[in-house]
């Protein structure tokens, strides 16, 4: 039986180097993938899914609209897995059609995304996912205390931490910070 995963976590706890890790294990195996990416995110290029490390792979970009069900479905490899990074950026429309995958074709799908914005607010896709997912793992990364970061801080260049703005802005070391939620609270004033 297919089921729906949400690996969630904050910034920089290598997310993105996992989904790449697990999709190449299938396809050395001989097994098709389908890698999906939030079309917002273009860091690594537009339809290219990067990490950190310095590895990456092609992926498809989707956009707030597209029907995912109706993607996957008219895919015309025998799919063992679908891989989708930046889940955070997910409708929740498109959390059921990833579930449906899941129910209806019996394609697992792992979905890898952040949990909460800068703010300490759920993004919709995440929402969802914490919501209908039917595996939620945690991919754990440290605050400089060492204890588990939890939460993530906005910066400005001049290094201002920022408590408002647009909830989407991508970005990484530049602009993020993974905090445990004690010095998130503290760099927030909350």
């Amino acid at each position: 039986m297919a089921k729906l995963y949400f690996h969630y976590s904050t910034m920089n706890a290598g997310k993105s180097t996992l989904l790449l890790q697990a999709s190449y294990n299938y396809r050395e195996r001989g097994m098709d993938t389908l890698l999906l990416l939030a079309a917002v995110d273009s860091r690594a290029g537009p339809g290219r899914i990067g990490s950190r490390i310095g590895i990456s792979a092609e992926a498809t970009a989707f956009d707030p609209q597209q029907d995912l069900f109706a993607l996957i479905a008219s895919d015309r490899r025998k799919l063992s897995c679908v891989f989708v990074d930046e889940a955070q950026f997910l409708t929740r429309d498109q959390v059921w059609q990833l579930a449906r995958v899941a129910d209806d074709l019996g394609i697992p799908v792992m979905a890898y995304g952040l949990r909460v914005d800068f703010r300490g607010e759920l993004f919709p896709g995440s929402a969802a996912l914490l919501a209908l997912a039917d595996d939620l793992r945690e991919v754990r990364t440290i605050c400089h205390c060492g204890r588990k970061a939890t939460m993530v801080i906005r910066r400005s260049a001049d290094g201002t931490v920022l408590t408002s703005g647009a909830q989407v802005q991508v970005g990484g070391n530049e602009a993020y910070v993974s905090l445990c939620r004690r010095h998130w609270r503290e760099a927030v004033n909350a």
